[in-house]
């Protein structure tokens, strides 16, 4: 047995704890759960790229708003369901100085985070017409999309986006939009786990198919205009952030304050339905769910139903953010850059002992410096490598849990110290001595 950094009868002894039978198979929280135990028990500490948790302050401008909030008694009242007035008409100012798109306040919706609001939008999408049934993922995506499904009891297929960048997506997306029962497409722009970005001609693919086949867009926003390769904080003048807005109206987009404004904790997002699909009747809601228009059965009922609101105070913060973004005096995007920073260092150590970076390409494009990157190692599967990793203090996630077709890691960089990269360096040399690649 190698003598590695962490002792491998403290890991093997907690994988057995946490009855986790295939660490590749592990999901997000289980990797979590698995390291904190290691760790309670090791004098060494994990460079953990396992869970895609800010790693900055909030905003302040947002605890500012929301401490306000609280002191003028909002925490005993009941929010409006579709949201309060402020945190609406910011919204869509936001989405206007930034993405180049119109949407009244009305379609703008807060939520408990993006995830409540990728669930209601899930939950009535697949019950917009019978012969619809299934919703489509373009992968690799977030692994807990397809764990809400699954609660749901809702169907779904995916495919992985790799082979089919450029014009070959569209074949690829009328190969299966053709058939008639898909209800909606979801993706995340940039993307988790692999920091691809969809092209301006991938976007208008999706948005014309959509049209074509009528169908909904879900589009992910969770690390809006984190392509830090452009200068994408410019409100009110391009370079906007790419969005399939432009090229349908069946879309709904997911903007969250967790990684752009480092509010993850007070989980608060905003939902934003286009005007056309907001108003849309649909015959098999009024079955479904006793109300016609989509608009409405999110609100008045799928969020009724869920939450009775979004936290009263979380909304003043967020339309506080949104407010001073949308002024000019808060740069959201240079708040955020230290992660591209990070992320530029920590890929070239893996790259040096060994490692391929797995989506490395954005068409003929090097992939962004961002949030996340992915990693594989030369004749190793993900999970042999994430298995054998956890012995040198190095968490992150399998690629095939993110639905992805190729082997590897995904690492995030958000909590990764900068503190830590010397160690990190040593660790991946040693690695790359115990298996020589």
């Amino acid at each position: 047995m190698k003598n590695t950094p962490i002792n491998q009868e403290l890991v093997t002894k907690n994988l057995s704890r946490l009855r986790i039978e295939d660490v590749g198979q592990a999901s997000i929280r289980e990797i979590v759960a698995l390291v904190n135990l290691i760790e309670a028990e090791s004098p060494e500490k994990f460079i953990r790229m396992e869970m895609g948790v800010p790693g900055l302050p909030p905003a302040q401008v947002g605890v500012e708003a929301e401490i306000e909030a609280l002191k003028s008694g909002v925490a005993s009242i009941y929010p409006m369901i579709d949201g309060i007035k402020e945190v609406k008409q910011e919204a869509s100012r936001f989405v206007k100085l930034f993405m180049d798109v119109d949407v009244a306040p009305a379609g703008c919706v807060p939520t408990v985070g993006s995830m409540q609001g990728t669930y209601s939008a899930l939950l009535v999408a697949s019950n917009l017409d019978v012969k619809k049934d299934t919703v489509l993922f373009i992968d690799p995506g977030f692994p807990v999309q397809k764990q809400q499904m699954m609660v749901m009891g809702c169907k779904y297929e995916s495919f992985d986006i790799f082979n089919f960048r450029g014009e070959k997506l569209r074949e690829k997306l009328e190969s299966i939009l053709s058939k008639g029962h898909i209800n909606s497409v979801i993706y995340s722009n940039p993307n988790n786990p692999s920091w691809i970005c969809f092209t301006e001609e991938e976007l208008q693919i999706i948005g014309e198919l959509a049209n074509k086949y009528d169908i909904v867009v879900m589009e992910d926003l969770a690390y809006f205009a984190m392509d830090f390769r452009k200068d994408l904080f410019s409100p009110g003048r391009p370079p906007y952030q790419p969005t399939v807005a432009r090229y349908t109206n069946n879309y709904v987009l997911f903007i969250s304050s967790s990684k752009i404004f480092s509010y993850a904790g007070q989980r608060i997002g905003i939902m934003v339905i286009s005007d056309a699909l907001y108003n849309r009747d649909y015959e098999n809601l009024k079955t479904r769910f006793q109300s016609n228009s989509f608009g409405n059965t999110i609100t008045l009922r799928v969020l009724y139903a869920i939450s009775s609101g979004t936290s009263h105070s979380a909304q003043y913060a967020l339309a506080a953010m949104f407010k001073a973004a949308n002024d000019g005096r808060f740069n959201f995007v240079e708040e955020v850059k230290e992660y591209g920073e990070k992320a530029k260092i920590m890929k070239r150590l893996f790259l040096e002992n060994g490692f391929t970076i797995v989506y490395e390409k954005d068409g003929d494009e090097p992939i962004a410096d961002g949030f996340y990157f992915t990693i594989g190692y030369p004749g190793m599967t993900g999970g042999e490598l994430l298995n054998k990793l956890l012995f040198y203090g190095i968490s992150a996630i399998t690629l095939k849990n993110t639905g992805s077709e190729l082997e590897g890691l995904r690492a995030c960089v958000s909590h990764v110290k900068r503190s830590q990269f010397d160690d990190l360096e040593r660790r991946l040399k040693q690695f790359h001595a115990d298996f020589p690649a």
